[in-house]
């Protein structure tokens, strides 16, 4: 693409560009090669200007900064000066691969808990539709049989351009994808025209980056209200949780068309009809019908995130009646209040719950099953938290896991540079009762799921929480192989 081009719609850009041709966009001087642009972004732990003489040394072109004082002062080739290079990196993304949002659905899911089961939820349902789905989250990126690896939950904004035009030429007609709160303050997803943008919840998570609640949920109002007014798409709407106090405070773009969500007093209502651990039946209220459902997945938080999703789906031009059996033949996600089988006949999850508030729907549910059953049978819960991390949520997890369960086993959850058994330290303090043989503490993860295994009982409930999908064990700065899955089978092996 030649640089005029590229440049032809950004307003504060006040010189004469050549007409040279530019190879690809850049902001990590690791795929800088000869005829690259590179952009000098300014992140929360290096400045992309300290690497401009990497960038020039391997062959960029063109140089974009806001910093023009670190400019190697033998570079020959063009300079752009802008005021805020993070604002302007998702907008040559967008162009340089040709705004692969214009051909899609684009659908944006925010919230702290159930972004992930909720964009697998739209898959099923848009995809049925006639409208093949792809999604982008926490578990990888996906459009039908290809799979593309990923390291955080919505991608820096030339990956994310990039992975939007490789759906397209896949032949994808919609996305899910998860907005994650840092993606929406560090504005990666700015440049995605959405259609249809989702509020689950907001609970305590990443005080460490956003340090204040009101900061967190300003980042995620963002897709309300900047998102939404950018988007050229028509119609547009937001689907709301009115169930949670941050839902019922949100802004929303007056261009959108705002339904909400929940158990009582929302446009998409639920009433709950018969559960199980693995199955919910329950009658959905809504402004196109009412239906039964037979949801093949567990708990009250997953029939809440059934409700968004037929909210998208409705939103997006499909049949009521379509959507029912979507629901109905959903095949689960990975990681999700994840059933693993065993010979024992116990009831044993994986579910990636790591906040205290998905902490406690989750148990809350196992709990309301048991009860609705009349059964006596125990609930195990193991878990940590992660290191480098908010510590203020880790005695609250303590709290809700104590609360729900029967039995507590506290470990470690990629305590990354921090000391585990400082962290469990930290974990226990929420713990108030004095009996020691309700709670276990191992450091081992694996040791401690062994523990629970070997201790329950026939018909106990055994929910494994943290990691979920998570293949791997972050100790110090190296990444070592685990699955909570794998200890499971190969304790039964």
């Amino acid at each position: 693409m030649k640089l005029q081009q590229l440049f032809f719609h950004i307003k504060d850009v006040n010189q004469t560009l050549p007409p040279l041709e530019i190879e690809n966009v850049v902001c990590d001087t690791r795929h800088v090669h000869l005829g690259s642009l590179f952009v000098a972004v300014r992140g929360e732990s290096a400045d992309g200007h300290d690497y401009l003489e990497e960038a020039v040394q391997k062959g960029a072109l063109v140089l974009v900064v806001d910093n023009p004082k670190k400019i190697p002062p033998l570079f020959t080739g063009v300079v752009v000066r802008v005021e805020d290079t993070r604002a302007l990196l998702d907008k040559l993304g967008s162009t340089f691969y040709g705004h692969p949002g214009e051909s899609l659905y684009c659908v944006g899911v925010t919230g702290t808990n159930g972004k992930t089961s909720l964009t697998y939820l739209i898959e099923a349902i848009l995809s049925d539709a006639k409208r093949p789905t792809a999604v982008i989250g926490t578990i990888n990126h996906h459009f039908q049989n290809q799979i593309w690896p990923t390291e955080m939950t919505t991608p820096d904004p030339l990956s994310l351009q990039k992975r939007l035009s490789e759906f397209v030429q896949a032949g994808a007609k919609a996305v899910a994808m998860e907005v994650s709160s840092h993606a929406l303050a560090q504005k990666r997803a700015d440049s995605v025209p959405f259609d249809c943008v989702v509020f689950t919840n907001l609970t305590r998570d990443h005080l460490d980056y956003h340090k204040t609640m009101q900061n967190y949920f300003l980042a995620k109002q963002r897709l309300f209200t900047d998102l939404l007014w950018k988007s050229n798409k028509n119609p547009i709407f937001a689907i709301v949780n009115s169930d949670d106090h941050f839902g019922r405070q949100l802004r929303v773009s007056d261009r959108a068309d705002l339904w909400t969500y929940g158990e009582n007093y929302a446009d998409f209502r639920y009433e709950i009809l018969s559960e199980d651990y693995n199955r919910t039946v329950f009658k959905a209220l809504t402004p196109f019908g009412n239906e039964e459902i037979n949801l093949p997945l567990g708990g009250r938080h997953n029939v809440m995130n059934a409700l968004a999703a037929m909210a998208v789906g409705l939103s997006a031009g499909a049949k009521l009646s379509q959507v029912v059996k979507s629901l109905s033949d959903f095949s689960g996600v990975p990681g999700r209040l994840q059933s693993v089988t065993n010979p024992d006949q116990k009831y044993i999850f994986v579910d990636y719950a790591h906040t205290p508030d998905a902490l406690e729907n989750v148990l809350k549910s196992l709990q309301a099953v048991r009860q609705q059953q009349k059964k006596n049978n125990a609930i195990w819960t193991i878990f940590g938290c992660g290191g480098d991390r908010d510590p203020g949520k880790r005695p609250m997890m303590a709290a809700m896991a104590e609360k729900y369960s029967d039995h507590v086993v506290v470990t470690s959850d990629n305590p990354r540079t921090e000391d585990p058994l400082q962290i469990i330290e930290q974990i226990l303090k929420g713990m108030t009762k004095s009996s020691s043989s309700d709670l276990h503490t191992e450091i081992d993860r694996s040791k401690a799921i062994q523990y629970a295994l070997r201790n329950s009982k026939i018909g106990d409930v055994i929910l494994i929480a943290g990691k979920g999908h998570e293949d791997y064990q972050i100790i110090g700065k190296e990444k070592t192989p685990f699955s909570d899955f794998e200890v499971v089978r190969n304790f039964y092996k």
